[in-house]
């Protein structure tokens, strides 16, 4: 999805330097969170690629789907969708949404992290000291994800942006096997 990424870059940038200005960053975040999830629905989908059917309709329709009614009623967010909608970008909400977060991560000095373990964490206690020992490990704060992945047999794998420390058997066993046939 390189090109969506590409195509939502402006967008983001666009629809963050409003947000900060009018001090609506975090809303508006769950506002395009709510959104990118709507657009990822086949029906909402279908209606998006219907040709008989105009960008105002369009992006009117995806408002009434807000939850938060106060940003479904702010005029620079309404009109936001609407000139995505005009510019035929509506399939590219979720990718904006994304690229959203992550300005306003980097913003907060925070950084996605990736968990994947092999089994579910017991308690959230498990979760938050993982998470902190990454943070100090990483030197920066974290906002975490965390999925379960049984592949992994045993241990985690952690990918923070474009690093992955890989702590788990599977890692293991794969450097093995390299070294191994090497």
């Amino acid at each position: 999805m390189a090109e969506f990424a590409t195509i939502a870059r402006p967008y983001a940038k666009a629809l963050f330097e409003l947000a900060n200005e009018k001090h609506q960053i975090e809303s508006w975040l769950t506002g395009l969170k709510e959104l990118a999830w709507s657009v990822d629905q086949a029906r909402v989908t279908a209606l998006i690629e219907d040709t008989r059917t105009n960008s105002k309709e369009k992006a009117d329709f995806l408002l009434k789907l807000l939850t938060d009614e106060q940003v479904a009623g702010d005029k620079t967010f309404r009109n936001f969708v609407h000139v995505v909608a005009d510019e035929k970008r509506l399939l590219v909400l979720p990718e904006i949404y994304v690229q959203y977060q992550d300005l306003v991560l980097s913003r907060n000095n925070t950084k996605k992290v990736v968990i994947y373990s092999a089994f579910e964490f017991a308690s959230e206690g498990q979760k938050a000291k993982i998470v902190a020992d990454l943070e100090q490990h990483f030197n920066t704060r974290l906002e975490a994800v965390f999925n379960v992945e049984p592949s992994l047999i045993a241990g985690i794998k952690v990918e923070v942006d474009d690093q992955v420390l890989d702590l788990s058997i599977q890692g293991k066993l794969q450097k093995l096997y390299t070294a191994m046939t090497n």
